[in-house]
């Protein structure tokens, strides 16, 4: 009871002085004038940007479209780093594939399931011939000589590389912000992130620039992004995509949490990007193994507990998962079981005790001030906080912020958080099995605006837990919110059952009807019934 009555008060504590910092901010913050309009990307007007990834394969090894008119499709209003003669090369390419196979299309299928299909990659990873900053002002230079093996092994399966994508500095803030390339917007809100640390792929796949893009994830930075942007995203089981070819390459424990995996704007891409990315090992996963979906078990657990570190979660994303819940029972004729998992109160300490936990030989992980300085010299995050104060730091308040926190961070977790992380890894295991799924809240909040989530620095604990306890996770959207930015859930399944939460994933997005087009909520008209206090929209 004492421990309790404790953490009640340090949540007030930590409200209190976050709501001081808020009000700051906003009295600092640049003011918009009378026009409060969202500010969308336009509408997609050519139906090919709306295709599947292995429906547009098809079509390809058809022909009934030509590929270079896809690739310019594609090309048309992106904001990244692309290769614009490679693209029309390689598209050139398909058409001799095409004519020299012998075979037929089911030979052509089964050897390139990707052919002529454009990807994009976020530019952590190596992509031959592209940056491979991850952000931070002294790698500029860096122009990587080889591919990262997810995106060697999908550009062996034919898909073509449109190019990389925006991230946060050194991947470990949910916004994509850096001073190298500057900020990513949301598509759904041009005033509000897409998450992060895949951001530019979430913003560039949710917004119809291209067709399927390469993510990876420590604590969320698939998954974040996907829900913000409305998008799919897939957090695999553990070592079963490879990590190598990333900057920075994880250390300490950090191998075991950090998983690489597919991003893209339909459910039934999903699965064979992920059988492409996976190389020998997908087979660990049965991904040719037919789902049942009425035989599975659901499990529904609508909140961390009430972490005082993290913030309520918002009551549209309570009432889609609720919406959910119905649907399955419905439609499936399953009893969706109502869970509370006391563990998940602690998701954040766990995460960053094992984060910082050194690895089976002991070393402990490298520093992100040793990363900041890349070889180079020393960060002092005091002095860095004051040139950026002016104007003058070379890095993001963000990054110096972790750099502060990190020098008053324990170096080895407590028992009672080791305690809790075994147990809720156990619990979670035999709940889950072989048959298992469950639903758990993505994010505490809707797509924040741009620089909010310093105030709440603890949020991604919600995606975050799961990197630790090595379980794969699918993103879903689930429709718009009021505002018309995208609801979604987590679907958490066990150790090697992808299979399971990526055929939920297929009924939810015929069931919510998946991936909206951004530009179309823009052309809508909304209209606000003052008596009820409720927005309404409607085309």
């Amino acid at each position: 009871m004492a421990l309790i009555r404790f953490e009640r008060f340090l949540a007030s504590m930590l409200r209190g002085a976050v709501w001081m910092l808020f009000a700051v901010f906003q009295l600092l913050a640049p003011q918009r004038g009378a026009d409060r309009s969202v500010r969308r990307l336009p509408p997609i007007t050519n139906p090919l940007l709306r295709v599947p990834a292995m429906r547009l394969a098809r079509m390809i090894r058809r022909r009934e479209r030509t590929k270079i008119d896809i690739f310019i499709l594609n090309i048309h209003g992106s904001a990244s780093h692309f290769f614009f003669g490679l693209i029309m090369f390689e598209a050139a390419q398909v058409d001799k594939l095409i004519d020299e196979e012998t075979g037929g299309e089911d030979v052509l299928e089964d050897r390139l399931p990707l052919l002529g299909v454009p990807f994009t990659v976020k530019e952590a990873f190596s992509l031959q011939g592209m940056p491979n900053s991850t952000g931070l002002v002294s790698r500029r230079g860096v122009i990587s000589a080889t591919d990262a093996p997810p995106v060697a092994l999908l550009k062996r399966a034919g898909a073509i590389p449109l190019g990389v994508t925006n991230c946060s500095e050194l991947c470990m803030w949910l916004e994509s912000h850096n001073r190298l390339y500057g900020i990513t917007n949301n598509p759904y809100d041009l005033e509000r992130i897409p998450g992060g640390s895949s951001g530019g792929e979430g913003s560039i796949l949710g917004g119809g620039g291209s067709v399927i893009g390469v993510g990876s994830d420590v604590g969320g930075s698939i998954r974040i992004p996907a829900f913000f942007n409305g998008i799919f995203g897939h957090k695999p089981t553990s070592g079963v995509v490879s990590n190598v070819g990333q900057f920075p390459p994880p250390s300490g424990q950090q191998p075991g949490f950090l998983c690489t995996g597919p991003m893209c704007r339909y459910a039934q891409d999903l699965l064979p990007m992920l059988r492409v990315m996976g190389g020998a090992n997908a087979d660990r996963l049965s991904l040719s193994s037919e789902v049942d979906l009425k035989r599975l078990r659901f499990f529904s657990v609508p909140h961390d507990g009430g972490s005082p570190l993290v913030s309520p979660v918002d009551q549209q994303l309570v009432l889609a998962q609720r919406r959910v819940v119905q649907r399955l029972e419905a439609d499936l004729g399953v009893k969706v079981q109502q869970l509370k998992i006391p563990q998940l109160k602690y998701s954040f300490q766990i995460w960053s005790a094992m984060m910082g936990a050194p690895g089976k030989d002991g070393k402990q992980p490298t520093s992100f001030a040793e990363l900041m300085s890349d070889h180079g010299k020393k960060v002092w995050p005091l002095w860095e906080m004051a040139k950026w104060t002016v104007g003058l730091s070379k890095h993001t308040v963000a990054a110096i912020g972790l750099v502060l926190v990190e020098m008053f961070q324990r170096s080895q977790p407590t028992q009672f958080i080791l305690q809790q992380k075994e147990s809720l890894q156990k619990d979670l295991e035999e709940l889950l099995g072989t048959d298992g799924v469950l639903l758990y809240p993505s994010h505490p909040h809707l797509a924040p605006k741009h620089h909010h989530p310093l105030f709440t620095p603890f949020n991604f604990s919600y995606t975050g837990i799961f990197n630790i306890l090595g379980l794969p996770v699918t993103q879903c959207p689930l429709g718009l919110s009021a505002e018309g930015l995208p609801l979604g859930l987590q679907l958490v399944v066990g150790k090697q059952q992808d299979r399971l939460s990526l055929a939920t994933a297929v009924f939810l997005e015929k069931t919510f009807g998946g991936w909206r087009d951004p530009g179309s909520i823009a052309t809508a008209t909304t209209q606000l019934d003052t008596s009820r206090g409720t927005s309404t929209t409607t085309s």
